[in-house]
């Protein structure tokens, strides 16, 4: 059975690292804990609702067990590996769209595909400090290639 724990916003990761520990050393019927990261508060657990009772008494930032028993139909939405295809090549100018650079364009310098990563020179920058940020902080604004046809 799975059953949803609702958490103090922002602290889940700090919970199940919690929970992980004394499944361990408390050897309980746990089977699985996962924190589906668009789902602020909630973390899921599947086991016997006793054995989870016993796992969250006395958790800090653990609020309580929803009574509803969870049917992975309804999570199976946030158990699937969404991958976002996002090409970026060497030269492209773009802008960031998270993060502390924020707003600010730059030329990609490289493309680190197994990270996804990319490096960046940024373009309003007196000097040209190379930054690396994840590929999905990034939008293409100009593609080096359409440059060159130019």
């Amino acid at each position: 059975m799975i059953r949803t724990i609702r958490t103090t916003v922002g602290r889940e990761n700090a919970v199940i690292e919690t929970l992980v520990n004394r499944i361990k050393s408390n050897n309980l019927d746990i089977k699985c804990i996962f924190h589906p990261g668009e789902l602020k508060g909630y973390i899921f657990i599947e086991g016997e609702a006793e054995a989870i009772n016993q796992l969250i008494k006395g958790v800090p930032h653990v609020k309580g067990m929803l009574k509803r028993e969870v049917k992975i139909s309804d999570i199976k939405k946030f158990l699937e590996v969404k991958k976002i295809e996002i090409k970026v090549n060497k030269g492209d100018v773009v802008e960031i769209v998270g993060g502390p650079f924020k707003n600010e364009k730059g030329k990609v310098t490289r493309v680190d595909e197994a990270k996804e990563e990319l490096t960046i020179e940024l373009l309003d920058a007196a000097i040209p400090i190379p930054i690396t940020i994840p590929i999905e902080s990034a939008r293409v604004i100009e593609s080096a290639e359409k440059s060159e046809k130019k």
